[in-house]
């Protein structure tokens, strides 16, 4: 019997509905919890950023005009192809660390979570604009409402921690109100984000509104911070970094929203979050009509 090579996985960024490969060709071994090699790791230029920035402003307006029901049925259907691949996420989590019951447990238990986040945003996509909007009393012979919109694209920055559940912590608010999101994984433990993509593929989410990265905050972070295109920030940073992105946000004029990387934060309760994260994201416009036009 002659013995064969195993076909090793390559991962990819998913970027525009198509899995690509740096265009800088840079690559990062990532190693497992032995020390042993698993893959080279993408390490995504600013090229690959504004190409990523493009894909989003192509496929966001579409995303944007969906009804709120269609959303919800595209984002329930992502956690249907999380649950039955839920294992492989499991396993992609545990990729980098010591395997232990402990460990085991934990990584199961943000998996669980992070499905659960993503069922939670679905059911929210048809509730957050009764909450969030409203008919306000003038005087004057008008109606006035106030109305929700996206803001348009979204640059994230996911944490260290929990690389799985944090990014969609992230991701999943943005998206529900109709944002295109541009998001760079976790620098430390990428691979989930990279699996989580193929998941996107196949969720029925048009290609071009999630887009995700991997590579450095270091060669990055600037230009999440000054790119006009992106019109809003999301991220779980260190102090050198909010810094660095609210002065790059306050000259190309667009939103933050950042919150402390250490802050203690509870992300397996999925309720946690919810109506004050999609508010983060939006933008609240006032309509004017004539009584009786």
């Amino acid at each position: 019997m002659t013995s064969r090579l195993p076909i090793t996985k390559t991962p990819k960024c998913y970027v525009g509905g198509t899995f690509i490969r740096s265009e800088s060709g840079k690559v990062q071994p990532l190693l497992d919890q032995t020390g042993a090699f698993v893959a080279n790791i993408p390490q995504c230029s600013r090229k690959d950023l504004r190409n990523a920035v493009e894909a989003a402003a192509k496929a966001g307006p579409g995303w944007a005009k969906r009804t709120a029901f269609n959303r919800g049925q595209i984002l329930y259907r992502l956690a249907e192809m999380m649950e039955a691949r839920a294992q492989e996420l499991v396993s992609a989590l545990l990729l980098t660390r010591p395997q232990n019951a402990k460990t085991t447990a934990a990584a199961a238990l943000e998996v669980r979570a992070s499905i659960d986040r993503t069922v939670h945003y679905a059911g929210w996509t048809d509730k957050y604009e009764a909450l969030l909007g409203s008919v306000n009393p003038v005087a004057s012979p008008h109606f006035n409402f106030t109305t929700v919109e996206p803001v348009g694209i979204v640059g994230i920055l996911a944490p260290e921690q929990a690389p799985l559940l944090g990014l969609l912590s992230l991701v999943l608010p943005a998206i529900t109100s109709g944002n295109a999101v541009v998001a760079l994984a976790s620098p430390t433990e990428p691979y989930p984000a990279l699996l989580l993509g193929e998941m996107l593929a196949t969720s029925d989410l048009p290609g071009g509104v999630v887009n995700l990265l991997t590579g450095t905050r270091k060669d990055l972070l600037l230009t999440f911070a000054t790119h006009e295109h992106l019109r809003a920030i999301s991220a779980m940073v260190g102090p050198d970094e909010r810094r660095e992105l609210r002065a790059g946000a306050a000259a190309s004029i667009k939103r933050t929203h950042l919150r402390k990387e250490e802050q203690d934060i509870d992300w397996q309760d999925a309720r946690q979050q919810g109506l004050e994260e999609i508010r983060a994201l939006i933008e609240l416009k006032t309509i004017w009509h004539p009584v009786g036009v």
